[in-house]
């Protein structure tokens, strides 16, 4: 028998659009659940257009539809819907009430002004679980601002502790490459969803989830956020060096860089004895981490003096297998052909109508009794529209027609 995802059996209705929301969504695809995308028509997912690079058709010329795109939206079927029309409108409450979950991140107050606010969908449909995924949430001062990633990484002070050392060259605040900001919003959606069911499944009710960008990324500030309102202390910008332990950075070897992570005396030992230079676990300046940070500047010296008689090979392969954290600075040609990359099968490949094929990285969940699956890629715009009225509404084929004339769908 096959086994089937955790979520198989559950719908979802993806009012999403750009990175935090369809992330969410397809978490929950790949978990099982049946997810309807909604999208403009004619307009569509917004980061469709947010380009170069672009997608390839199977002749290998470009098409209108992003990369990024396909990095959000696996696992769902896409209609389109004009949600301003009160025909559209109607639609999305018939879904909705036949739907177990909704995921929506317009600017607050946007679909309760249409009749499609939570209060509205729950008087249909009272076990609907209602999740609004907006920059600064439904509450305080903020509230009504529109919201992306760069900004949440700003404002909740990513920024501050990212980047070169004053008095470095490019020093300055600086943003984290990927959009942390909104992966930690759609983890913790998904995450307050499968809360949200599990207290359906307790009390038979739905609820509604309030997740914001800010809140979300000051969440998993950690050790900055600790270290200000526990003791008062900025943690500041420290580059490639972490700012409590040491040596735990990037390093030259022969031929490139390396980066080495000692979180502990232990491993520091490890690490002295391996290199050559067993002494400096005793020697008073480096022998705990306290002093390490603090001569931090004389060891990395001492270490970039020793690393950089051999390879970053030659290195990794010696150090790792005496227990000691690093790894190569991987560009993503080289997680194409790395083995455990391979071996994990972390790159999955989704054949696609237009594009021929569409990869992602995997799930990184790995359940033994229900695991995920990747079932499709992620749709064309409107690709799905007549099949999920028919199957959701029992809409025949006439009744689809008309909407369409109309401009509904």
């Amino acid at each position: 028998m096959t086994k089937q995802g955790p979520l198989h059996g559950i719908r979802v209705l993806d009012m999403t659009r750009v990175v935090a929301g369809p992330y969410a969504a397809q978490i929950l695809g790949d978990l099982g659940a049946e997810v309807v995308k909604v999208e403009r028509p004619g307009e569509g997912d917004d980061v469709r257009r947010v380009g170069p690079p672009w997608m390839k058709d199977e002749a290998g010329h470009d098409t209108d539809t992003s990369t990024y795109y396909q990095a959000a939206n696996r696992n769902k079927r896409s209609i389109t819907v004009d949600f301003h029309h009160p025909e559209g409108q109607q639609l999305i409450r018939d879904m909705a009430a036949q739907a177990d979950v909704l995921i929506e991140n317009y600017r607050t107050g946007t679909l309760a002004r249409q009749g499609l606010g939570y209060e509205d969908l729950k008087a249909l449909n009272p076990r609907l679980i209602y999740c609004s995924v907006t920059g600064f949430g439904q509450t305080g001062p903020y509230a009504g601002r529109s919201g992306y990633d760069y900004v949440a990484q700003a404002m909740a002070g990513l920024m501050s502790v990212t980047g070169a050392r004053d008095g470095q060259p490019g020093a300055g605040p600086t943003r984290v490459g990927v959009p942390v900001a909104d992966a930690s919003a759609g983890l913790y959606a998904t995450i307050a969803v499968l809360a949200a069911l599990q207290h359906r499944n307790a009390h038979g009710v739905g609820q509604y989830i309030d997740i914001s960008l800010l809140d979300a990324q000051l969440s998993i500030m950690l050790n900055t956020f600790s270290a200000w309102f526990n003791a008062g202390v900025e943690l500041g910008r420290t580059g490639n060096d972490h700012p409590s332990a040491a040596p735990y950075g990037l390093y030259e070897a022969s031929d490139g860089l390396l980066l080495i992570a000692t979180f502990n005396d232990r491993e520091f030992a490890r690490l002295a004895r391996l290199v050559g230079r067993p002494e400096w676990a005793e020697d008073p300046r480096f022998a705990r981490n306290r002093e390490r940070v603090a001569h931090r500047a004389e060891l990395a010296a001492a270490l970039g003096d020793v690393l950089r008689q051999r390879t970053r090979a030659e290195w990794d392969e010696l150090l790792n297998a005496g227990q000691v954290s690093c790894g190569p600075v991987n560009a993503m040609p080289d997680l194409a052909r790395d083995p455990h990359v391979i071996a994990r099968g972390l790159v999955v490949e989704l054949q696609h109508p237009v594009h021929g094929r569409s990869a992602s990285p995997a799930s990184p969940m790995r359940l033994s009794e229900s695991p995920v699956s990747y079932r499709r890629a992620p749709p064309a715009m409107g690709e799905h529209t007549s099949e999920v009225l028919r199957e959701w509404l029992h809409l025949d084929d006439d009744a689809i027609a008309a909407l369409q004339r109309k401009q509904v769908v």
